[in-house]
Order: structure tokens, then C-alpha cells, then sequence
């Protein structure tokens, strides 16, 4: 089997991102990466409508990301959308905004199938896929929650929980205040405890059982939160993919992370390392998920995958 140089443009909540790819079977190696952030779901959640300029700042991310993928070889592109564009009352208007940025169809993509791909993603990772993990892809408008092993996926649900819903949902200021902080966990602690729990309690320990010989399930973080948390661990300005995913957070640390961040502004939070600048606002809730959720489920680790729902769905690109 050949290699084919494959393209998917995921458009999401807070941003557009690009993934080039050569493919062979379950082979994929990145050969561009790229992203944009362009609000998608700003002012969604009040009015449940795609707003106008945000529609327009997505399709030109997507036509440049079409145009850089098309220039460096990509024989297939595919464009997919999530959250914003799946709960919005028109997704029509963004539809035919990326139809006439780059002429192809966008497909709104189920929560379902969003799980599925980030599982299927992330295991794409020989290192990951050897014992049972909980898949945590924390989103701007949703969060999966994945469990399962290798090629066994049994639980998966896309929950309307997100970084930038959330941000919405329990505001803060600048800098934020301790209370403001405590509002976010405690509107985090009873939504995991009425709404994720009661489903995701039983797949745990039915996990567990199965595969009594690995003791636990591991906790794996993907997408932007997890990866930004794994740089400013380490201190990285530059993207280094091997060095991520080689990052272990203990409760201790993502908990540090989220005391010391939630007391400075915006303008400190962007000159730590590690920290790109147009993530320093909607770090501050992504970051309180998977904080909440370990504590919840009392998990003392964080791993962290670069590889997700894009690595799944460039393997299903025809």
C-alpha cells in the first residue's frame, strides 16, 4: 500500500485547524499542522445563531488552509465541523460560506462520531493503545469522554460541556477573583456529579473489571488544553510533539496550574511559556474541566495525545 497525502480542516468552537498528512492504512504522519482562531461559537450560546462575522472569519481560515493544503500536494481534503456548527439554529449560513470560500461540502459531524475519531486518533499512538484509557477531548462547545483500549471502544459520549460554553456560562474577570474561581468548580462539580457520573461511573468500573491485570484506567488529555498544559509544565515555547506526549501531570501540578492562573490577567497569562496568546483567555476554563474530572474520578495522572479527531478522520478520507 502507497502513501497518499491526505488533508482534513477541522473547524471547531474557538478555532480552524489544519491537518496535511501522509496516510498508509493506520499510518498517519503529519506533514502540516496549522490552526487559526476564529470564535466560531462567540455569542452563540446566548442566541444559539452562528453569528455573521465569526461565519465570515471561518470561511477565510478555511479557504487559506484549503489553498496551503492543495499547495503542498494534498490529493483528498475534507472539511468537518463540531459543536458550534451542530447545535447552531443555522448551520446552513456557514455551510454555504465554506462552499463558496473553497468548494467543498462541509459535514457537520454527530457527537458520536466526534468521540469515536478522537479515540480512534489518539490510538493511532502505539504507546497508548497497550492498556485502558478514558479519552478526555475537552473542545470550545463540547467534551468527549472515551473509554476503551486498542481497537475496543466501549463508552462514548459528547457531552455540551467546553472551554468557551463554560467561559460563557460562569464568567470571570480580569484578573479573576478567588470567587470567581470557586464558581467554576462548583458549577463543574455538579454537573460531572448530575450529568457524567451517573453514565460514566458504571463504564468505569465494568473497564476495570475487564482488564483487572492493568489495575487502572489511565487518564489521557487531547486537544489544545492538554497540550498547552503539557507546554507550560514544561516550559515550551515551540511545539514539540514527542516532548507532550512524553508529559505526565500529576493532580498537584494541574491543580498549581489552575491556582496560579486564575489569579493574574490576560495580559501575564500571555507571557508565560508555553502559553500561545490566543488560548491565554480560554485556557482558564479548559484546564478547570479536566481539573474537575480528575478530581472527581480520582485520577492521579494526566497523559497527554496530540494525535486526535483530525488523525482519525484524514485515515477515513477517501
Amino acid at each position: 500500500m502507497s502513501n497518499v497525502r491526505r488533508a482534513v480542516i477541522d473547524v471547531g468552537t474557538n478555532s480552524v485547524k489544519l491537518l496535511v498528512a501522509e496516510v498508509n492504512g493506520r499510518s498517519v504522519e503529519p506533514v502540516l499542522e496549522d490552526g487559526k482562531q476564529t470564535r466560531l461559537g462567540k455569542g452563540f450560546y446566548e442566541t444559539h445563531r452562528l453569528q455573521p462575522v465569526a461565519i465570515a472569519q471561518t470561511a477565510l481560515a478555511v479557504g487559506e488552509f484549503f489553498k496551503a493544503a492543495k499547495k503542498i500536494g494534498a490529493r483528498d481534503v475534507r472539511v468537518i465541523a463540531t459543536s458550534a456548527a451542530r447545535d447552531a439554529e443555522n448551520p446552513g449560513d456557514l455551510i454555504a460560506a465554506v462552499q463558496k470560500a473553497c468548494g467543498l461540502r462541509l459535514e457537520v459531524i454527530s457527537g458520536e462520531q466526534e468521540a469515536e475519531w478522537a479515540f480512534r486518533g489518539a490510538m493511532s499512538n502505539p504507546k497508548l493503545s497497550r492498556e485502558p484509557v478514558l479519552l478526555l477531548d475537552v473542545g470550545g462547545g463540547s467534551t468527549e469522554f472515551i473509554l476503551g483500549q486498542r481497537d475496543e471502544l466501549n463508552f462514548r459520549h459528547s457531552y455540551r460541556l467546553g472551554a468557551v460554553r463554560l467561559m460563557e456560562r460562569v464568567p470571570h474577570g480580569d484578573p479573576p477573583e478567588p470567587e470567581d474561581l470557586s464558581a467554576g468548580r462548583s458549577w463543574l462539580w455538579n454537573y460531572l456529579y448530575e450529568e457524567v457520573r451517573p453514565m460514566l461511573e458504571p463504564a468505569l468500573k465494568r473497564e476495570v473489571k475487564k482488564h483487572a491485570q492493568h489495575h487502572a484506567v489511565r487518564l489521557v488529555g487531547v486537544g489544545g488544553t492538554a497540550s498547552v498544559l503539557a507546554r507550560i509544565e514544561n516550559k515550551m515555547d515551540d511545539y514539540d510533539r514527542e516532548r507532550i506526549e512524553a508529559t505526565r501531570l500529576s493532580m498537584k501540578q494541574v491543580s498549581g496550574w489552575c491556582e496560579r492562573l486564575w489569579s493574574v490577567p490576560l495580559a501575564e497569562r500571555r507571557k508565560i511559556p508555553g502559553i500561545p496568546k490566543e488560548r491565554a483567555d480560554v485556557l482558564l476554563t479548559g484546564m478547570l474541566i479536566y481539573e474537575a474530572v480528575m478530581r472527581e474520578f480520582d485520577f492521579p495522572e494526566l497523559r497527554v495525545s496530540t494525535r486526535g479527531l483530525r488523525f482519525a478522520a484524514v485515515m477515513d478520507n477517501a
